[in-house]
């Protein structure tokens, strides 16, 4: 299974609410605000960072990200990559 972290960001001048809402469509795709340390730990993932598993390319994992974020707003970028491993600092516990 491969695991993905995706970024979306809506052009223009988007609302807490229009994040809100792309939130709600991408959880609704499977993909989560959250990361799971190796320790167990769940951190918090930056603003309209996602993370995912599947059995999917990195192109099918953007194309429904995109799918979600046109859902809620007409204006977007999304940008996904396949994450054989990770590391991070500074992230607040979920």
């Amino acid at each position: 299974m491969s695991r993905f972290i995706t970024r979306v960001e809506l052009y223009g001048t988007p609302s807490r609410q229009d994040y809100d809402n792309l939130h709600a469509a991408m959880e609704v795709r499977g993909f989560a605000r959250t990361i799971r340390g190796d320790n167990g730990t769940v951190y918090k993932l930056p603003t309209a960072t996602y993370y995912g598993e599947g059995l999917l390319t990195p192109e099918q994992v953007r194309q429904q990200a995109a799918n979600a974020a046109f859902s809620v707003w007409n204006s977007c970028a999304v940008f996904t990559c396949e994450a054989m491993d990770s590391s991070w600092s500074g992230l607040e516990l979920a």
